[in-house]
């Protein structure tokens, strides 16, 4: 049997690996055996072995095309891993850098990763941003890879997590069975926030 690839994008600092910890620790009492892999600290690796840097926050100053070399070596190296074990990818949505904001997990990465199924978490403002048109790229880039894609707004209250936090989740997929997202187990139905005694 092929191993999987799961890839889980965040924004900094919303809680996605420790979130993936605990997916992949409930896993293990399940019998199924994952790998988490950070692509942060992949990328730092081989950036360190070719000289490039000597601390991680070293990276997001490299030239965009040398981080992009450094990135595809990074997708490889963990696509060599999977053939040793199941791997969860966790990686963050974007990287600051002083000439401006790159994809934490771009295409020519997802490429060397090819994943049946991927994760893409944003905030609910990336609907709007340029209008609209920044998240038709994002789309119209995961499509062109042969995923099929769903997204929708989520709010993290309604699966009892006690914060309003919507999100927006891309699901991309390259499976025959349709995605569905979990039905909401903790809603308020009556959109009431007030406790009636």
């Amino acid at each position: 049997m092929k191993n999987k690839v799961v890839v889980i994008v965040g924004v900094p600092g919303v809680g996605s690996t420790t979130v993936t910890t605990k997916a992949v620790e409930e896993l293990k009492k399940e019998g199924v055996e994952y790998k988490i892999v950070n692509f942060g600290t992949v990328t730092f690796e081989i950036a360190k072995e070719e000289g490039l840097v000597e601390h991680r926050d070293q990276l997001r100053k490299l030239p965009p095309e040398t981080q992009k070399k450094i990135q595809k070596l990074a997708g490889k190296r963990i696509a060599e891993m999977a053939k040793e074990s199941n791997i969860v990818v966790d990686t963050h949505s974007t990287i600051k850098t002083p000439k401006g904001y790159l994809p934490g997990l771009p295409a020519w990465v997802l490429e060397e990763l090819n994943p049946k199924v991927f994760l893409f978490e944003n905030v609910k403002g990336l609907l709007s941003i340029q209008k609209g048109e920044l998240l038709k790229t994002i789309l119209s880039l995961f499509e062109s890879l042969g995923y099929k894609l769903k997204y929708e707004v989520l709010n993290s209250a309604d699966y009892g997590v006690p914060q309003i936090r919507e999100r927006v989740i891309i699901i991309g997929t390259q499976l025959k069975e349709e995605f569905e997202y979990p039905k909401p187990t903790h809603s308020n139905l009556n959109n009431n926030i007030f406790i009636h005694l």
